[in-house]
């Protein structure tokens, strides 16, 4: 039976024809190989016959051969050694293989979002948002201008821009707060009439070893889209990377899903690296998408395993879209919100290129009270699991809100730079049932406001004909510029407490420190791959001026790389004048 299917597979391909092979769904028999314990019994999920790939174009029609040469051989090889063929998701195990991926175009999914517009203090003097650590819109745009393509406008996300750096804010002097808030004024380098307020926060950290022990569920996609270098293989290499940091205390389970859903590994002991490892090394990828059962399967494997008072957390790592199943986002978006109550975060990992639903992957993290991140390289990947693990594993602070009232005395105008997706109602700031961003261990966010200072000249917004100015401010108040105020709550409460602190007038710098400059360097990187529309004069000459001379201390080169991006986006447009236009969709 395995051998008429592979020689099917094959005769198809060659064809260059649609095939399918309909037959019983039956469990894999344990061998002297493959010994049937307890992961290989619960991997007998059915799946349905994978649908039948598109014919492919006569341009590759020598990579779809290969590709299912290559796999009979593989199967051949592994039957003949007296073992189970190579490991396929789940379902795949009991089932022919599928045919050939094939990608038809680029099919990429971003969430459309409109610059913050330009407030008059006047009239709108507060501004709240919720606070956001999420890096994936860096490396994924990082990606596209290393390939010398143009990233569309919605993939760039100003915030994860910024808060992919290290800025150095000072840390809290004790846990009694889990965390501490500082600011800075300068004069804004793009139009020395304005002003940049920089807000910094930074998280209390946990040397690794006092870490709680963490209950971790690898939920990962090993459908057919998976097969390409930079996604699965890619994929693989990050996870062992992350096992390798495991302690005995931690736990680690491995769900996947493609046509459905399989448990690879039980929860296992973080020890126990060499069952954790020989079980991501047999991944393989084939078959649809079924994301819905997958993300089921993965919150129940992680209840299985829940450590009272621990780290529990589903990371779940794809490459695009979930076609089988529930495909709905809304769906999808309801369910990781109704797991979370359970005390069961998710964070979110993006590989590939192609297919990739960022849109998706970036909501489910937020819904799901963790962070997204997207992973282009083995270097990147260590950064986001190894380096930065802690941060992500052990929340500090819960439903982080921040909001500011600027004083119409002394603020004309002001924009908040970025976090489009995270603003909040002026109601929402107070009330506790509103969700918000959470912060880890050691964790910093940056977030910058562009300020037009009453009577600059630099006001952007026409005068109302039948408006009031804002009369000057009397008594104590009068030097403040504005008022800072953050909510939060400790984990496992329900009430927040609130801090509050003016931002006075006299707090500004008459030149930024680097640390500003640097941030201000990126933030202007955002706006012009997005456009330029709020740099005035600024071009991308300047922008990479502005950040060579912050580089500072720069041990992990990521500035110095920063540089390099801003001068390969600055060749993909024309000259000195950054235009929006897209290549991939």
């Amino acid at each position: 039976m395995q051998r008429r299917t592979l020689a099917s597979a094959l005769l198809c391909a060659l064809a260059l024809s649609a095939c399918t092979t309909v037959g019983p769904a039956q469990k894999q028999q344990p061998t002297a190989r493959q010994p049937a314990d307890e992961a290989d019994r619960d991997i007998a999920a059915v799946a349905p016959t994978a649908p039948p790939a598109p014919p492919a174009p006569l341009a590759e029609q020598r990579s779809l051969e290969r590709i299912v040469v290559t796999g009979a051989k593989r199967s051949k090889r592994a039957v003949a050694d007296g073992g189970a063929p190579a490991y396929a998701p789940a379902a795949a195990l009991a089932m022919p293989a599928p045919p050939p991926y094939w990608q038809p175009s680029n099919t990429e999914k971003y969430a459309d979002h409109e610059d913050n517009p330009v407030h008059r203090a006047s009239e709108q003097p507060v501004s709240t948002f919720s606070i956001d650590v999420d890096t994936g819109s860096y490396s994924n745009v990082r990606r596209m201008l290393r390939q010398g393509v143009r990233p569309p406008a919605d993939a760039v996300r100003a915030e994860e821009m910024i808060n992919y750096f290290s800025y150095g804010h000072p840390a809290p002097a004790s846990r009694q707060t889990p965390f501490r808030v500082t600011t800075e004024l300068s004069p804004a380098p793009w139009n020395g009439k304005r002003q940049l307020l920089m807000v910094g926060i930074k998280g209390y950290d946990v040397p690794k070893a006092t870490l709680p022990p963490a209950n971790l569920v690898f939920l990962i996609d090993t459908s057919g889209s998976m097969e390409s270098p930079d996604k699965l293989p890619l994929l693989k290499q990050a996870f062992t990377q992350l096992a390798r940091e495991l302690r005995a205390q931690d736990k680690v389970s491995i769900v996947v899903y493609a046509g459905s859903a399989g448990l690879v590994l039980p929860p296992t002991p973080g020890d126990r690296q060499g069952e954790i490892l020989a079980a991501l090394d047999r991944l393989q990828a084939g078959g649809s998408t079924n994301g819905g059962d997958g993300i089921r399967l993965a919150y129940a494997t992680a209840r299985q395993g829940f450590v009272a008072g621990g780290v529990n957390r589903v990371i779940l790592a794809t490459d695009g879209d979930f076609n089988v199943g529930t495909v709905d986002q809304g769906a999808l978006e309801t369910l990781v919100a109704d797991q979370r109550k359970s005390g069961i975060a998710l964070t979110t990992l993006g590989f590939g290129e192609g297919n990739y639903n960022d849109a998706m992957a970036e909501k489910l993290a937020d819904v799901g009270d963790g962070n997204h991140a997207y992973i282009d390289t083995p270097r990147e990947a260590r950064k986001v699991l190894v380096e930065q693990m802690g941060a992500t594993l052990l929340t500090i602070a819960k439903d982080v809100k921040i909001q500011i009232e600027f004083n119409p005395a002394q603020v004309a105008e002001y924009r908040l730079i970025g976090y489009e997706n995270r603003v909040l109602r002026r109601e929402d700031f107070a009330n506790d049932k509103v969700d918000a961003g959470d912060i880890g261990a050691g964790h910093e966010v940056t977030a910058l406001y562009e300020i037009t200072p009453a009577g600059s000249g630099a006001e952007q917004l026409p005068p109302l004909r039948y408006g009031t100015e804002a009369g000057p401010a009397t008594g104590a108040k009068a030097g403040e510029l504005a008022e800072l105020r953050l909510r939060y709550k400790r984990p496992g409460e329900q009430t927040s407490q609130l801090i509050a602190t003016p931002i006075l007038r006299s707090a500004l710098r008459a030149q930024p420190s680097p640390t500003l400059r640097f941030a201000a360097a990126v933030a202007a990187y955002a706006d012009a791959l997005r456009g330029g529309t709020h740099l005035a004069n600024w071009n991308w000459g300047d922008i990479a001026r502005e950040a060579r001379g912050a580089l500072g201390e720069d041990r992990t080169q990521q500035r110095a790389e920063f540089v390099q991006l801003v001068e390969q986006a600055r060749a993909l447009t024309d000259g000195d004048a950054p235009k929006v236009g897209m290549v991939a969709e």
